[in-house]
């Protein structure tokens, strides 16, 4: 049976779970209220930080699943995703329009990648 490692625990949810050489990593968001590119900056910072933390890096990852509270944020968004993620390393994704968890949370990411 293999390990499961399990990163930022809470009651709820962990940030990050590894297992079996797979990162899973729980949504990510912003600060509530801000931009739609302030937000996506912050959760692609949050994301490369917990990727490290988890030894990998956003060269590996395998999938992003992107909710947007609006579909009407879509190119905004995706201005700081074209940014951030390496060239050759682009990963299978999903986008979607989906309320969030609070009105003030325009962007979630979801991220699977390679340990």
């Amino acid at each position: 049976m293999s390990d499961i490692t399990r990163h930022d625990t809470g009651p709820r949810m962990s940030q990050a779970v590894v297992h079996n050489g797979t990162i899973y990593l729980a949504g990510q968001v912003g600060k509530p209220g801000e931009s739609v590119t302030a937000q996506t900056q912050a959760i692609l910072a949050g994301i490369d930080d917990q990727l490290a933390r988890c030894g990998s890096d956003k060269t590996r990852i395998l999938q992003a699943t992107i909710w947007l509270a609006s579909m009407e944020d879509f190119a905004e968004m995706n201005a700081v995703w074209d940014s951030w993620v390496p060239a050759g390393h682009t990963p299978a994704r999903a986008a979607g329009e989906s309320k969030l968890a609070t009105p003030d949370y325009k962007v979630e990411i979801i991220i699977v990648a390679a340990a």
